[in-house]
């Protein structure tokens, strides 16, 4: 009962862990998804840099009762809507401001459709604020034309120096000496006139703009845009090689976790069956004040109430023997005194069963001391005396001792080889007769000890052919004091000890006693199963 209930605990945390886990991967998915959505808010930030640093540093360059009408003339050149507003007109926040005091473009989404663009002007009070509903072709030859008017005023010497200060990483700017390649013929021509050429470049999904200067110098050149890479998002088996890795880092995690958690449960479940076993002194080794460390630190406290109640149970059950011991050795002495000072035939029939109700009565005691030894002795975890047990021999003695106690029962032993086993010799022999005296008690006329040796156990069989003892009541007779109510207690009388006494000593050993019925006589038989090696002490 206590495995099933053991598995079923840590079925429940597997399943829980499982959960975790089809949990941490939708998270794993949520923060792919939020990694790309980074990636395209940055790339728009950098597409969008270039293009703001000129129109800032225009807008900065123009004098203020000239500013609103280049604003509207570029509005309409570009397809956007430009505008110069006051920073405190505007509700950001610090970390948005801190961006803006770096030099960098703030894109922000707007409720509509489109986005929002702003750079700080140089005296830190004032944005240039751009509104883009969409990207088309005009914006793009109107944003090349912008690079080429603002490059032209450029002195000659300058041009490739500003071009790499405006230039960004999603946008590379260059000026060419010559005309650009890859274009045809028609495409020149265009170019020749003065007009914005557009490259596409399918094979690597970006396009370059070209432009003539105008007025270049004795010289012509080229400015060229481009080439600007379309955003391209995670590729999905990055994505799923990703997902993978972290999906089995947190598996190894967790089961490392889940390991350990399970090797400290195993232990606690190592300790309360020794301690089920009688093995009272056992105890858990807490490692770590977690909750498993406050579960065994609250197991070793009642393990040591239990062991203390026993312990004082035990106590007084061994107190209260020794001290009617006297009281009994003083009746005996007295009976007997009587019994001498008396011939009546009758009083001394009176006496005899005076003395026999003695005799039971300290016979009683010694079963009680007995059984409250080996209770302490196991619950303190006393380790075994042991030694070389020639059980063949011992049975021999076993047989002796009560062959005249019970004349009219044949005691027999079956010949067979040798048995020796590693044992305690006088707590063994005890069991074995307890089982005899018991099954001598309840025979009719036969008792039958069988000696058997294997490679792991050694098995010692005592039957006799008296009425058996019901499946159902097997598991009682092993209690303390238990009395079947059947012909075959009422007939034979008995403590109640005999068995139990024996169950302790076999635990004791690391072994069991088994009951079940004799195919042979039909009666009862009890089995003793001895370990050949013992297990190591708790």
């Amino acid at each position: 009962m206590r495995r099933m209930l053991a598995d079923s605990t840590f079925l429940r945390v597997y399943v829980l862990l499982a959960l975790a886990l089809l949990l941490t991967f939708g998270l794993a998915l949520l923060g792919l998804a939020l990694v790309d959505q980074v990636r395209r808010e940055h790339y728009r930030e950098q597409l969008v840099e270039p293009p703001m640093r000129v129109l800032t540093r225009w807008v900065e360059s123009l004098p203020e009762a000239q500013r609103e009408a280049w604003l509207l003339q570029r509005s309409e050149q570009l397809d956007m809507t430009l505008r110069v507003v006051p920073v405190k007109a505007r509700s950001l926040n610090y970390f948005s401001r801190t961006r803006l005091r770096e030099g960098r473009v703030l894109v922000m989404p707007r409720e509509e459709n489109g986005w929002r663009l702003w750079h700080l002007l140089a005296d830190q009070q004032q944005l240039l604020e751009v509104d883009v509903a969409t990207l088309s072709e005009q914006q793009l030859r109107g944003l090349t034309e912008l690079f080429a008017e603002w490059l032209v005023q450029v002195p000659p010497g300058e041009r490739q120096a500003q071009l790499e200060r405006m230039a960004g990483d999603a946008i590379p700017l260059e000026l060419l000496v010559t005309a650009p390649e890859g274009l045809d013929t028609r495409q020149l021509v265009r170019l020749a006139d003065g007009e914005v050429v557009i490259r596409l470049i399918p094979g690597r999904l970006s396009m370059a703009m070209y432009r003539l200067l105008p007025n270049g110098g004795p010289r012509a050149s080229w400015l060229a845009i481009g080439p600007v890479k379309a955003f391209e998002p995670l590729p999905l088996p990055l994505q799923l090689t990703l997902l993978m890795l972290l999906l089995s880092v947190l598996a190894a995690i967790i089961y490392l976790i889940v390991r350990g958690v399970e090797a400290r449960m195993a232990r606690l479940e190592l300790a309360a069956t020794r301690i089920a076993g009688g093995r009272l002194d056992t105890r858990v080794k807490v490692e770590s004040g977690d909750f498993l460390g406050r579960l065994g630190m609250a197991f070793n406290g009642m393990a040591a109430q239990v062991q203390s109640l026993l312990r004082a149970q035990q106590d007084m059950i061994r107190a209260v023997s020794h001290e009617l011991r006297t009281p009994v050795a003083r009746i005996r002495f007295a009976v007997q005194m009587v019994e001498d000072m008396t011939d009546d035939p009758a009083i001394r029939r009176q006496l005899e069963g005076v003395d026999g109700d003695i005799a039971e009565l300290d016979e009683l005691i010694d079963e009680i001391l007995t059984y409250a030894r080996l209770g302490s002795e196991t619950a303190n975890g006393a380790e075994l005396e042991t030694s070389l047990v020639d059980c063949r021999a011992m049975a021999r003695r076993v047989i002796e001792a009560l062959r005249s106690l019970h004349g009219d029962i044949r005691i027999e032993l079956v010949e067979g080889p040798e048995v020796e086993i590693q044992a305690e010799p006088r707590y063994l022999q005890r069991a074995l007769q307890n089982l005899v005296a018991n099954a001598c008690r309840h025979a009719r006329s036969r008792v039958v000890i069988r000696l058997q040796g294997e490679p792991r156990l050694v098995r010692l069989d005592v039957e006799d052919d008296g009425p058996g003892i019901p499946a159902a009541s097997r598991s009682e007779v092993f209690k303390p004091f238990a009395r079947l109510d059947d012909s075959r207690t009422r007939r034979s009388g008995g403590y109640g000890l005999g068995l139990s006494i024996v169950q302790k000593i076999m635990a004791w050993h690391g072994g069991s006693v088994v009951l079940d019925a004799s195919a042979d006589l039909g009666g009862a038989r009890f089995t003793l199963l001895l370990p050949r090696r013992l297990p190591t002490p708790a």
